[in-house]
């Protein structure tokens, strides 16, 4: 545990002091936020704070990693390099669509055929790496069947298609995260809670780890401890950075943030065997980008109507007259009931299998 421990509070300690420095330094470079002329009036105050905040979450979340490991004297598993591999390399995706926006004063950044391509070259190699280095029981970072809590016998796939389903999971979590970030400390408050979960989620299935060939009982994750390690830097990073990011937001977190949160929580589910179970766990999330595919299928079938005033969700709040700050708040209850139900269904197909 002390791992656990000393990853969050040195994570923690990192964003809460060094999203301080970042402010500085981004606001004498002139990096501020650009807002896009068709949302909310109340955006427009907005208008010139700090983006990029994300590089500061990163950077605490190594920090706070490489510093665990250190001071434990344990070395890095493969699951654990995997998920900061795939962290690390959609936040330098993110990092390029929020230069190019504050260099070049534009709201738009990268184009989207490029951003896809730099998601998809990242989840694609992680893919692959995660399907390789068996330990010496045979079980391997990822696996070839569909998860809900466990691996679902029967739903077993080919490796291709194996790959394109980590593809689409990359691509669609850290596609939600972005959408959900557009009230201050909104998606930084709900992957607090998320990534919470998943510490909690890591730390039991390595309590109750196959130490040798599969029981009924025990989860046949590779690295439960290290991707738990993992979990507890990421939810003390995020933590931290709400200080900063919570109304009225000192700086945003920006597609560096969003995308990178996004991909690590693509990352555990596919490495903890939970990969459905991320649609109940996140499910203010998946409420969120759901609006957004309502809102454009109902626009196109009936040829210009509008199902709600503004996509996404809490944008529509918004145009509705709630307060950002009311808002923000009901959809953080939102999404703590979605953690307390995707832990309760996690513990009761535990207790079932007793």
């Amino acid at each position: 545990m002390r791992a656990i421990l000393l990853a969050g509070g040195l994570s923690l300690l990192a964003t809460l002091l060094g999203t301080r420095l970042a402010i500085k330094v981004l606001v004498r470079q002139g990096y501020g936020q650009l807002i896009r002329d068709d949302g909310p009036t109340s955006h427009h105050t907005k208008r010139g704070t700090p983006t990029m905040g994300g590089l500061v979450i990163i950077c605490a979340v190594v920090f706070g990693y490489v510093g665990a490991k250190i001071f434990t004297g344990d070395g890095p598993s493969a699951s654990g390099a995997l998920l900061l591999f795939l962290f690390v390399g959609l936040g330098m995706v993110g990092f390029v669509d929020d230069f190019i926006k504050v260099s070049k004063q534009r709201s738009l950044g990268l184009r989207t055929k490029a951003k896809m391509a730099g998601q998809t070259i990242v989840a694609v190699t992680f893919a692959v790496l995660a399907l390789q280095f068996p330990n010496e029981y045979g079980r391997r970072p990822a696996s070839q069947f569909i998860s809900f809590i466990r691996d679902i016998e029967g739903w077993e796939m080919p490796l291709l298609l194996v790959v394109i389903w980590v593809l689409l999971m990359v691509g669609g979590t850290s596609n939600a995260v972005n959408l959900t970030d557009g009230l201050d400390g909104l998606a930084t408050g709900t992957s607090v809670m998320v990534l919470g979960a998943y510490t909690l989620v890591c730390i039991w299935q390595f309590n109750q780890s196959c130490q040798g060939p599969a029981g009924p009982k025990c989860y046949e994750v590779r690295d439960p401890y290290d991707l738990a390690v993992v979990a507890a830097a990421l939810t003390g990073a995020c933590f931290g950075f709400l200080w900063w990011n919570a109304a009225p937001a000192k700086i945003f977190m920006g597609d560096t943030g969003s995308l990178s949160l996004g991909g690590a929580l693509a990352g555990f589910a596919v490495l903890t065997r939970t990969e459905v179970l991320l649609l109940v766990i996140g499910g203010l999330f998946v409420i969120i980008t759901l609006s957004v595919i309502l809102q454009v299928g109902y626009f196109k079938l009936t040829r210009g109507k509008r199902l709600f005033r503004m996509a996404p969700l809490q944008h529509h709040f918004e145009l509705k007259g709630w307060a950002e700050v009311t808002i923000v708040i009901r959809f953080w209850i939102i999404a703590g009931l979605c953690v307390a139900a995707g832990l309760g269904i996690f513990y009761a197909e535990w207790v079932a299998g007793a």
